[in-house]
């Protein structure tokens, strides 16, 4: 006697895996009861109609009882669609349908899509309890642990000012070259100074320190923060009844929301050093002519809309790495993961975050 195979509940394209482990992979002579579900779409009625076709194949067969109406007026026409091998031709392998297909690739986007909605919701959860402890230490300033911050402050701010300076000046140095190539066809070499000026002070300057910052200190806080997550440290904080938050985020977002605008202005500074200096050696633009053309078509408003944006990558940039150190697990791969996913994270969120002040700026006309 044939086996029977019950299918129950609803047979669709959210539950074709567990039909496919009912109905089984090996042909066999069975029944299909279908007296139980809820509900048939295409693609259960195509894995019924294609399990009957193949079992067909064997001699053995697969029937169908129990069906709706309905139920059986989808099966005959999904089985009448199916392909046919033509006569006189061993049968092909068969191939991997394209529902099958396109079901995969769904169910692997909305993992994606999920997984990255889960990120985003716990990343913004996180930067809500460091706002609250931020809001408490403000009312209580004594909770705030100022040796710690200033440490910080020293290793993420200060100890970034070589390469931040040699960046600024280096970026002038390519803007001046470039410009000069440029403007010297039209004879507006002058004009050179407003390019150096306006790109640096406005954009370029504290962009790409909040960059270099990003590579050096969202990484290190990871590291720091992890380390101490995998030798189980912050539990033990916890048991002490000591708020990790307070402890371990904050002087490090306060550090780098104080330290960031200083190292923006340093590169900004050290940007109009390497530019004026390029236009001296390659268009004949004097310092003199060059502070003169400065003074008089740059507004200091370029450097304050720059400087503005500094304790916004600060927040970013901090919130970021500590939180990727949070969430590193008892291995050491996980920290390295973590650690690379802080820097990518941070990098990526600060230049959409300056496209979108480049875009409000322009839309206020600022």
């Amino acid at each position: 006697m044939p086996a029977r195979i019950t299918l129950t509940g609803p047979v669709t394209l959210a539950s074709l895996g567990e039909t496919r482990a009912l109905l089984g992979v090996g042909p066999e002579a069975a029944v299909i009861d279908l007296s139980g579900v809820t509900a048939l779409d295409t693609a259960g009625a195509w894995l019924i109609a294609d399990r009957q076709r193949t079992t067909a194949r064997t001699g053995q067969g697969m029937g169908v009882t129990g069906a709706s109406p309905a139920q059986a007026l989808l099966l005959r026409a999904v089985a009448a669609a199916l392909p046919t091998a033509p006569s006189g031709t061993a049968p092909r392998r068969p191939r991997r349908p394209a529902i099958v297909f396109a079901a995969d690739t769904l169910a692997t986007l909305g993992q994606i899509v999920s997984a990255i909605a889960a990120s985003i919701a716990d990343a913004m959860g996180f930067l809500g309890l460091v706002m609250a402890r931020l809001a408490r230490t403000a009312l209580h300033p004594s909770r705030l642990r100022v040796t710690a911050m200033v440490h910080h402050m020293h290793q993420a701010g200060l100890n970034a000012v070589p390469i931040v300076a040699l960046m600024g000046f280096l970026i002038g140095i390519v803007l001046a070259f470039q410009g000069a190539a440029q403007l010297r066809q039209f004879g507006a070499e002058v004009f050179v100074v407003d390019l150096i000026a306006i790109s640096i002070l406005r954009e370029l300057g504290i962009l790409l320190t909040a960059i270099i910052v990003a590579g050096r200190s969202a990484s290190a806080f990871t590291a720091a923060i992890g380390s101490m997550k995998m030798r189980e440290e912050i539990d033990a904080m916890r048991v002490l009844g000591l708020d990790p938050i307070e402890l371990l985020v904050l002087p490090r977002v306060l550090a780098l929301v104080i330290l960031l605008p200083v190292l923006g202005f340093i590169a900004n500074m050290a940007g109009l050093v390497g530019g004026g200096l390029m236009a001296w050696t390659q268009l004949g633009i004097s310092p003199g002519m060059f502070r003169t053309q400065l003074l008089t078509n740059t507004d200091v408003s370029h450097l304050l809309i720059g400087l503005s944006k500094a304790p916004v990558f600060a927040l970013i940039i901090g919130v970021v790495g500590c939180h990727q150190g949070m969430q590193v697990g008892g291995n050491a791969e996980s920290l390295g993961n973590r650690t690379s996913r802080s820097v990518v994270v941070a990098i990526f969120l600060v230049i959409v975050v300056d496209a979108l002040f480049s875009v409000f700026f322009s839309v206020w006309g600022i």
